[in-house]
């Protein structure tokens, strides 16, 4: 196999499908209850003339690459498909080059083309990031390897000048299964749900342990704390009653200013005798301030508290080196924001060792390609647990033609199953089953159906 091929884009086409949501999904300053879902496919041409497609999807979720209250959701939806669009004209028009290549080749221009008009650097790397996975995909089908041979072997052709990539990436250890860390929602009911959905899923966190067997939480907080500490012990009430060990993250989603609310949540729960052992349960807070602040102020105070990450400030391939100088503890992984940021922040963790980690986490990523890919990016990357909310917020396939479904059914056995008609994802005792995605190419076995979608179009 050719270490590190030069390849081509030679076409791109996008589409779009509709997601509704069976609950609410509160999560910062929006409630999400519908959402399309982008879907790519990429065909790659390499030097000797042998040519093939490669897919990736992704939802376009509003009000999380940019909070700006005074964009509606359309106007998010369209920046996310502006950013596409400008990464499938520099991807088509560039020279021929390794995958990763092709993505540290555009990234400048990429995040200047999207800053012209207004849209952010998390915006900005929204397409690459969509794009990367295709062509990745498409690269290592022509190439008859898996996603995790072609990363071990480092066949994009990473590089950093940081550390040595090849060595580390040769080091790195799929395994077949993954925790999931189920998601609280700041709307989602704790004991008994006032709304019922009646769906056959379970609905409240009680039924949702019942029912799955998590052990990992990741808790969103609202800001205000007294409300904030009022929910957190009716969860812990519940959560204390088992008797095996749970392990819980705090999700701020940007809803504190500063340092000092920060501080008073954790004076807060340290100070609650009902939250002691929930408090001896947290594992990180993620991203609690402001983006427009949070990498300009120490947060050294905090992580000798609780290890702090970064989320939506990992804006950029410098963020999480600043972040470093700043007390943060680590960086989440997200395939929307890049699976080239993932891999090389993880490195970063390997190469700056104890104390500096790299969390896993969701936007509400749907079954099939979507939680496939993100599923085996961090699996690979050596993350024992990740954050899963698409298969609780959305009922599984849903919506989706039967032959898809079944389709993606048969191909991935362990990591579907059939309830009320629907494929729905499969998790058992906490756990998540994806030994079938070490197959050939980038995490799956079968494909959605793109006669049904509609053609994404740039506003």
């Amino acid at each position: 196999m050719t270490k590190y091929p030069k390849l081509s884009v030679e076409e791109v086409q996008l589409y779009e499908r509709d997601v509704t949501l069976r609950m609410p999904f509160k999560f910062g300053v929006t409630t999400l209850r519908e959402c399309p879902q982008v879907f790519a496919r990429v065909r790659i041409r390499l030097p000797n003339g042998r040519e093939g497609w490669g897919l990736s999807a992704e939802m376009l979720a509003p009000k999380w690459f940019d909070k700006n209250l005074a964009l509606s959701n359309e106007d998010n939806f369209d920046q996310l498909r502006h950013s596409l669009w400008t990464a499938t004209s520099l991807y088509r028009n560039a020279s021929p080059t390794t995958a990763f290549g092709l993505f540290q080749s555009n990234y400048n221009e990429q995040i200047q083309l999207c800053g012209e008009r207004g849209d952010n650097s998390l915006v900005a790397c929204y397409g690459p990031a969509i794009l990367d996975r295709a062509i990745l995909d498409g690269l290592c089908r022509l190439k008859n390897v898996s996603f995790y041979s072609a990363v071990q072997g480092n066949l994009p052709g990473i590089t950093s000048d940081e550390f040595d990539m090849d060595r580390f990436l040769a080091g790195l250890r799929p395994t077949g299964s993954i925790h999931a860390r189920h998601t609280v929602g700041m709307l989602d009911p704790i004991r008994e749900n006032p709304q019922p959905v009646a769906d056959g899923l379970p609905e409240t966190l009680s039924e949702v342990i019942a029912t799955y067997g998590h052990n990992y939480f990741k808790i969103k907080v609202c800001g205000d704390l007294s409300e904030d500490i009022v929910r957190l012990v009716e969860i812990a009430d519940l959560l204390d009653e088992r008797d095996d060990e749970y392990i819980v993250s705090l999700d701020g989603n940007e809803q504190y200013g500063d340092v000092r609310g920060v501080s008073a949540l954790l004076d807060g729960i340290e100070g609650n005798p009902r939250l002691k052992r929930f408090n001896q349960s947290i594992l990180f807070l993620e991203q609690p301030i402001s983006r427009s602040v949070a990498l300009e102020v120490d947060v050294s105070t905090l992580s000798t508290r609780k290890p702090v990450i970064l989320d939506e400030s990992d804006g950029s391939l410098a963020a999480f080196p600043r972040g470093r100088e700043l007390g943060y503890s680590g960086v989440s992984s997200k395939t929307c924001k890049g699976l080239y940021k993932s891999i090389l922040n993880r490195g970063r963790c390997a190469h700056w060792g104890q104390g500096f980690f790299m969390s896993a986490e969701d936007l509400t990523t749907q079954a099939g390609l979507s939680v496939q890919q993100d599923l085996a990016l961090v699996n690979l990357l050596g993350i024992t647990h990740v954050e899963r909310n698409g298969h609780h917020y959305v009922n599984g396939l849903a919506g989706v033609p039967k032959a898809e479904q079944v389709a993606f059914r048969i191909a991935h056995p362990d990591l579907y199953h059939e309830a009320g008609g629907v494929t729905r994802l499969t998790i058992k005792e906490g756990l998540i089953a994806i030994g079938s995605l070490n197959s050939v190419g980038f995490a799956y076995g079968a494909e959605p159906d793109f006669t049904v979608m509609r053609e994404l179009v740039c506003g």
